[in-house]
C-alpha cells in the first residue's frame, strides 16, 4: 500500500481475523501508523452487502494472480486459477 503524503499508513492487523458483529456487519481490525510509528487500532465497519462487492473486486483483481491459500479455504472465485485436475497452477 502506498504511503500517503500526510505520512499516514493503515494496514490490516496480522493474525487478527475479520469480525461479524451483532449488527450483521463485519469489521476488518486495521493499524494505524503515522510519520512509521504506530498510532492507534481502528477498524473498518462495512454492511453485508459492501462486504460482498469488496469480495467480488478482490476477485477480479486477483485474476491471474497464483492462489496462495489453501484449498479448503480457497473461494469458488479463485478456484478457476486450479488445474484441471485440481492442482495448483504455478
Amino acid at each position: 500500500m502506498a504511503t500517503p503524503p500526510s505520512g499516514l499508513r493503515i494496514s490490516r492487523v496480522p493474525g487478527k481475523p475479520v469480525i461479524r458483529e451483532a449488527d450483521g456487519g463485519l469489521s476488518i481490525p486495521l493499524w494505524l501508523q503515522r510519520d512509521g510509528r504506530f498510532d492507534t487500532d481502528l477498524a473498518l465497519r462495512l454492511t453485508a452487502g459492501e462486504a460482498e462487492m469488496l469480495h467480488a473486486q478482490l476477485c477480479f483483481a486477483l485474476d491471474g494472480e497464483p492462489v496462495t491459500t489453501p484449498r479448503a479455504q480457497t473461494p469458488d472465485c479463485r478456484k478457476t486459477a486450479l488445474g484441471p485436475t485440481g492442482e495448483w497452477r504455478p
